[in-house]
């Protein structure tokens, strides 16, 4: 048992002890400071907090970032697919298809989907702007992992966007097809294809500038093509040649003959009177009903501007009237004295006596004609009273010539062309070219667009003369053969213009800002006539549109922004030459110049050949090509043109205003501009 301690050891026992444990509290912090291990668990555990709202924000936050970019993505997929299902019509239709918002959500959708990256509350609206623009506003919120420790469940996310379709500085050249058929009117349709044409062209100039902003260049131009184009007004006069041989004709001399001539000289009225017509009579005129005859055939141009043979048969003409009362002048009783004859030297050619007999002729009595008034005939009459005249009859020595007509290829100044035509050219030098894939543009000078005229003719144009146009050896009735060389007869051959094959369509135009006023105008200018020769209508709109050639200073971009350049080519119909018409290669039999009777190829495959030539070098000069087939079927040749996605097909009407606003769409620049 232990001794008991005494009240002052007790004393002095507890003040040790406190003592003590002074010192042992010392050491303990003493050596929890030195203890470098207990230290840093204790600073970690200090900050542990902060740190995992650190890391834990950094993750949620990444998550909403990378949901935030998709659902802008979104946003801007669904306005895009909207306006471009917009289009441009609604800008002078006001028309706003039904399945906009369909369309705008399906893309949303396809590129959001419900539930992406967790998120919850998806939505998306869209809104039509003023200027046809169309914004968006997409929401979602996303979940938070870490983050909801710090009271933080959820982060919203609210995106906008906005797609609108805009014009940078754009040239558009309309190459339109004005040809004779073009007159026709497309099943279904009340107007004709030409009139359709037009206003669709009218709604198009509307829908692009409605969609462009004020400070973009917007230009048309046009080039109407038939047999032919109107471009003499565009060409200096350097450009042109100041003589050209033509497929003509001229009065020839093959012989002479001497005799007399006879002819009045000097005829006066002295005095009387002679009176006015009246109706004395009417009867019935006779009545020819038509008749048929017996044609042995020949060549006639069809419905659809091609050339055929017409068989041989009966053939009718239509009925006729005649009055066959013959006119009753000489009831007038005349009293005619001769009054001297004198004789005189005549120099001629050739040389002899020239005879002149001097008379006095009185009239009196009542002067009578018939004239035919539809179906009926009237009998005038006019009383002449004491009406007298005085004349010479003179007689002079005369060489009656034998003339004939000389046919063939004639000289012509034309240094007066742009006063004596209409504007319509034959091409400048070319060749019939046998390799088309390696065409000589340094020969093919047609087919060499940017090429400028020099001081040499072969690289000029010559002004079309439709009126001494001779179609050699073929005569009114299509009979005959092409003749290329000189022929002389009194045979009369046919002339392409009057036989309606030498046709000059509306002038051309460089492109230009236009108005309303003058844009419509000049569209309402254009009317249909001639063949479809679809390669002169290319090679002058790419001629009239390129930045590098004739027109280049007109054609060049302007305030440092790049130009786009399109050309919208509209044809109703295929190739369709005639051998018989004068076109801007002269007459082709004749003057052989790309193409003449008997070639390896045909006149249309020349023509088309040509023509997708013209095509590739208008593409190589950055020129969009856009070919619309209205009212007839695309060919291989239409679509090798164009080229895959801009070539159209139209049976109608209504469908050429879609494809119109389609390829308005596609020239206007689409993007998101928010």
């Amino acid at each position: 048992m232990a001794a008991p301690v005494s009240k002052r050891g007790a004393h002095h026992m507890a003040k040790e002890l406190h003592t003590a444990g002074q010192q042992e509290g010392m050491t303990f912090l003493s050596r929890l400071a030195r203890d470098a291990a207990g230290n840093t668990l204790a600073m970690l555990a200090a900050g542990l907090f902060p740190l995992l709202a650190l890391v834990g924000g950094g993750i949620d936050m990444g998550r909403s970032y990378l949901a935030q970019s998709r659902l802008q993505q979104a946003c801007d997929a669904g306005v895009l697919a909207a306006r471009k299902k917009l289009g441009s019509q609604v800008v002078t239709t006001g028309d706003v298809p039904n399945d906009i918002e369909t369309i705008g959500n399906t893309f949303f959708n396809v590129n959001f989907r419900a539930g992406a990256y967790g998120t919850t509350n998806r939505s998306f609206e869209m809104t039509l702007e003023q200027d046809y623009a169309i914004s968006g506003t997409a929401t979602a919120a996303v979940p938070t992992t870490i983050m909801t420790l710090f009271g933080y469940d959820k982060t919203d996310l609210t995106v906008s966007c906005e797609a609108k379709l805009n014009f940078s500085n754009t040239d558009v050249m309309f190459v339109v097809d004005v040809t004779g058929s073009m007159a026709e009117t497309n099943p279904g349709d009340s107007a004709t294809r030409i009139d359709s044409m037009k206003a669709t062209v009218k709604r198009f100039r509307n829908e692009v500038i409605g969609s462009s902003t004020p400070s973009t260049r917007i230009r048309f131009g046009f080039v109407p093509y038939s047999t032919n184009v109107n471009v003499g007004h565009l060409l200096l006069d350097d450009w042109v040649v100041d003589s050209w041989k033509y497929q003509s004709r001229e009065r020839v001399v093959t012989g002479t003959e001497e005799g007399t001539r006879s002819y009045v000289d000097k005829w006066t009225y002295v005095s009387g009177d002679w009176g006015s017509w009246n109706v004395l009579d009417t009867y019935d005129a006779t009545y020819h009903p038509e008749t048929t005859y017996y044609d042995p055939g020949g060549t006639t141009v069809d419905a659809n501007e091609n050339v055929v043979t017409t068989p041989a048969g009966w053939r009718t003409n239509p009925a006729y009237y005649t009055c066959d009362r013959p006119s009753p002048r000489d009831t007038v009783a005349e009293d005619k004295t001769l009054l001297g004859t004198t004789s005189e030297a005549y120099a001629g050619p050739p040389a002899g006596t020239r005879t002149i007999e001097s008379y006095r002729s009185i009239y009196n009595g009542t002067d009578y004609r018939t004239n035919r008034n539809g179906a009926s005939c009237e009998v005038l009459s006019a009383v002449v009273t004491n009406y007298t005249v005085t004349f010479d009859w003179v007689t002079d020595p005369f060489v009656y010539e034998q003339s004939a007509w000389r046919y063939a290829q004639l000289d012509r100044d034309v240094t007066n062309w742009r006063n004596e035509t209409s504007g319509c050219i034959e091409e400048r030098s070319t060749y019939e070219i046998d390799d088309y894939v390696n065409v000589d543009f340094d020969r093919a000078l047609d087919l060499n667009i940017d090429l400028v005229p020099t001081t040499d003719d072969a690289t000029k144009w010559r002004p079309m003369y439709p009126s001494v146009i001779y179609a050699r050896s073929i005569d009114w009735g299509g009979r005959g053969a092409f003749t290329p060389a000189e022929v002389t007869t009194n045979d009369d051959y046919v002339m392409p213009a009057w036989a309606g094959m030498a046709s000059c369509p509306a002038q051309a135009k460089l492109p230009e800002v236009m108005t309303d006023s003058n844009f419509n105008s000049y569209v309402d200018s254009l009317s249909p006539n001639g063949s479809t020769y679809h390669d002169i209508g290319m090679i002058w709109g790419g001629r009239l549109l390129s930045p590098t050639g004739l027109f280049a200073d007109h054609n060049a971009d302007i305030d440092g922004k790049a130009t786009s350049r399109h050309i919208i080519f509209l044809t109703d119909g295929e190739t369709a030459p005639l051998d018989l018409a004068y076109s801007s290669y002269g007459v082709e039999p004749l003057d052989q110049r790309r193409w003449k009777e008997g070639s390896a190829l045909s006149l249309v495959e020349t023509v088309e050949k040509r023509f997708l030539v013209a095509c590739e070098e208008v593409k190589k000069r950055n020129i969009t090509i856009w070919l619309v087939a209205f009212g007839t079927d695309l060919t291989p040749t239409m679509t090798t043109c164009a080229g895959e996605g801009r070539y159209f097909q139209a049976e109608d009407a209504s469908q050429l205003d879609d494809v119109f606003s389609k390829i308005a769409a596609q020239l206007g620049d689409l993007r998101v501009t928010k």
